[in-house]
């Protein structure tokens, strides 16, 4: 059986060490709620009473573990909650990663049933935010959404149509056109002092 999209995503956050995602369930993140409930507590899903309380959620364990914050939403307004706790999070420059549901892509643009531009309402806020299209793409969102919350102490957000959560998951194509990422982030190096130099040439210089 091939794994989900929904499934990718639980599966590649638990590869950076997501243990704990804070959120509330509804119909356009259904996808990822379903792999979070097959991935058998690898992933604790804290449900909260109400979206926003999720995001501030996220924001604090964030502050006071030390780890990156990671919230979920469904679509429509069930997103357009988050942003007050992303804000909670942005002002006080610590990573949190929010995945919201969105309308199907077949309806995407008719004004559909809580169809809203989440990209557009979520931009201030956000230091990196992207729906995704197709599964291939999904990978790559994750990856450089995590490193940029990381690296910049900011916001990232994966927005999901509700659709695609449910289709079979695909690495990107190996053509031209396509992103290939991996796991894992290390704060860069400090301009290290003349000892330092010194001795990591001494170490270049005694190989063969």
């Amino acid at each position: 059986m091939s794994t989900t999209v929904g499934e990718f995503v639980v599966e590649r956050l638990l590869e950076w060490g997501v243990t704990r995602i804070f959120g509330y369930p509804g119909d356009g993140i259904n996808g990822v709620i379903g792999a979070i409930q097959k991935a058998e507590g690898k992933i604790d899903l804290i449900q909260v009473r109400h979206e926003e309380m999720a995001a501030f959620m996220a924001s604090a364990y964030s502050k006071f573990s030390g780890e990156i914050g990671v919230c979920l939403s469904t679509g429509g307004p069930g997103a357009s909650h988050l942003v007050t706790g992303l804000y909670d999070a942005k002002l006080d420059h610590v990573p949190v990663f929010a995945i919201t549901g969105q309308a199907p892509r077949t309806a995407r643009g008719a004004h559909y049933q809580q169809e809203v531009n989440l990209d557009r309402m979520f931009a201030d806020v956000a230091g990196f935010v992207q729906e995704a299209a197709v599964p291939s793409q999904v990978r790559h969102i994750i990856d450089r959404g995590m490193r940029i919350a990381l690296g910049r102490n900011a916001i990232s957000v994966l927005i999901l149509p509700g659709d695609l959560q449910d289709e079979p998951y695909e690495d990107p194509p190996r053509q031209h056109g396509s992103v290939f990422s991996g796991v894992g982030y290390s704060t860069p190096l400090t301009i290290p002092d003349e000892g330092e130099l010194r001795r990591a040439a001494a170490v270049l210089n005694a190989g063969e």
